[in-house]
């Protein structure tokens, strides 16, 4: 049996890398997640009513508690911020896309039991009978408690959608503004 003798040096060493790491350990405990804002980041990717109400509740509910929101409408969820339909001056690709996607909230359908939009009108009278705020309430009130809307231009420009069809006062961007927001978030939603 051999017995290893440590020197001071060695033994001293030691001892300040594990009070360095000690320190590390908790300044991280203090600070879990350095650079995380107290923020929630969502891209809005359906088209759907139900999923379109999801997203505005969730969004205010998270601006209400005081969190900085960012909803990114790319895709069918762009039809959440339009207000109406233009064909002119689109080819006949993009007149097909706007003749086939709502073109508002109103007109949008349910993901499940749309019955040929009989569902969208019954959750609608639901919601009224229960006093829940109706979607376009929830898409007024997300912007009075300052959500950030961005429009996705990729989406936007792919589909042939004109700034006119999009309601007024919406940002646009592109994914790069999206991850921006997100990698400051605390909670980051798809829905």
């Amino acid at each position: 049996m051999t017995i290893e003798i440590i020197d001071q040096n060695d033994t001293r060493s030691l001892l300040d890398r594990i009070a360095a790491l000690e320190a590390r350990v908790a300044a991280l405990e203090a600070h879990p997640a350095q650079g995380i804002e107290d923020r929630l980041a969502m891209v809005v990717f359906s088209g759907d009513l139900d999923k379109a109400i999801a997203a505005f509740i969730i969004a205010t509910g998270a601006a209400s508690m005081g969190l900085e929101v960012s909803m990114f409408f790319t895709f069918w969820g762009l039809s959440a911020v339009k207000k109406q339909k233009i064909f002119s001056g689109k080819s006949l690709l993009e007149q097909g896309f706007t003749a086939m996607l709502p073109g508002k909230l109103g007109e949008m359908g349910l993901s499940q039991m749309n019955f040929f939009g009989a569902g969208a009108q019954i959750i609608r009278g639901l919601m009224q009978k229960h006093e829940v705020s109706s979607p376009e309430e929830l898409f007024d009130l997300a912007r009075e408690l300052g959500v950030r809307m961005v429009v996705c231009d990729m989406s936007r420009e792919l589909l042939g959608i004109k700034d006119e069809e999009l309601v007024d006062g919406l940002e646009t961007g592109g994914v790069a503004t999206f991850l921006g927001d997100a990698a400051r978030a605390r909670v980051t939603l798809f829905i």
